[in-house]
């Protein structure tokens, strides 16, 4: 085991060179064998591995192909040559590849990797919505299920949030399920916003108390926000944006000190790329995100657990709804 444990810290040199900054050589040496075995596992099976912003960066920097914001990955998600996909995430992204690859293998590596947003509203609620506001189109979060996304007129991501609603040319839009991504895109447009009370559970223990103590301990810090944090840290903030715009952001404006207000992973993943920014990490984690591991990536690719399936019913209304949100 030891002889095997050092070939794969040797093979995986190079990509530990990357991560050295934020991942001690102790804990790459645990990580290691499975980096190594997922990469081989990748080549035999024809299998690609799509991971989250907020993967820890074992994850997202040592055997990912594809990384990104939820809008990229449903993107990219598309355009895959390969037989089997491992989505690195939670389950209601594993839900939109497959919607995107109905004829390739996705796979979750933990059934139980859920979140809180799309916990908040069901299929029922949506129709509900519709009874009490007729005719008024419905923009559905990705951070839903495949059967809420069913009932849906097209879904939405943080990224494209603010185009979508704009381009239904609609006075009245509902926008579910993030109450607090709702009153942020409401912000910015006359479009009325109807909004559900749904929140993520990573970003809504954001304040703006918070923002005001980060700016008196860290005068020169520049602060980013995620929209799903409450309008008042958005409005405190410097910036707010998807994950993506987040990104972006750090690597054009290159600020000599900065917090992001969003998961914890996302700062480590983002200063990897840019060593001459400092981050400040008053952070939350998602534990859903972090169900996510290297051992449980490798066993989903050696026994072809957890497959995602969706009833072709819910499945085929539900695509054109992310369609209709990929085509703008």
């Amino acid at each position: 085991m030891a002889n095997l444990s050092s070939t794969a810290i040797a093979r995986s040199a190079e990509l530990y060179d990357r991560v050295k900054r934020v991942i001690p050589p102790p804990e790459w040496a645990t990580f290691a064998e499975d980096v190594d075995a997922i990469l081989a596992l990748k080549r035999s099976r024809n299998a690609v591995v799509l991971a989250h912003n907020y993967q820890t960066p074992e994850i997202f920097h040592g055997v990912a192909d594809i990384v990104g914001d939820s809008l990229l990955l449903a993107r990219e998600a598309t355009k895959v040559d390969a037989d089997i996909i491992v989505l690195a995430g939670v389950h209601f992204m594993a839900e939109t590849a497959k919607l995107l690859n109905p004829e390739k293998t996705v796979l979750i590596p933990d059934l139980a990797a859920g979140c809180s947003l799309a916990d908040s509203i069901t299929a029922q609620d949506v129709r509900l919505m519709r009874q009490r506001y007729p005719g008024v189109p419905v923009v559905t979060y990705v951070n839903t299920s495949s059967a809420v996304k069913a009932e849906s007129d097209i879904c939405c991501t943080s990224g494209n949030a603010l185009k979508v609603v704009e381009s239904l040319g609609a006075e009245r839009v509902i926008m579910l399920p993030d109450e607090y991504l709702a009153q942020n895109i409401a912000a910015q447009t006359n479009v009325k916003i109807i909004a559900w009370k749904g929140h993520c559970e990573v970003h809504e223990l954001f304040t703006a108390s918070d923002v005001r103590e980060l700016r008196e301990s860290h005068p020169d810090v520049t602060i980013l926000a995620h929209p799903e944090c409450p309008p008042e840290v958005v409005a405190e903030a410097d910036f707010s944006g998807s994950t993506a715009a987040m990104s972006d952001f750090v690597g054009q404006q290159r600020p000599p000190r900065v917090v992001l207000l969003t998961e914890c992973s996302m700062s480590d993943n983002v200063s990897v790329l840019h060593p001459d920014v400092e981050f400040i990490r008053p952070c939350n984690l998602c534990p859903h995100m972090k169900r996510i591991t290297l051992k449980n990536i490798r066993h989903a690719l050696e026994t072809g657990r957890h497959e995602v399936t969706i009833d072709p019913a819910i499945a085929a209304p539900a695509r054109r709804a992310v369609e209709r949100m990929l085509a703008i």
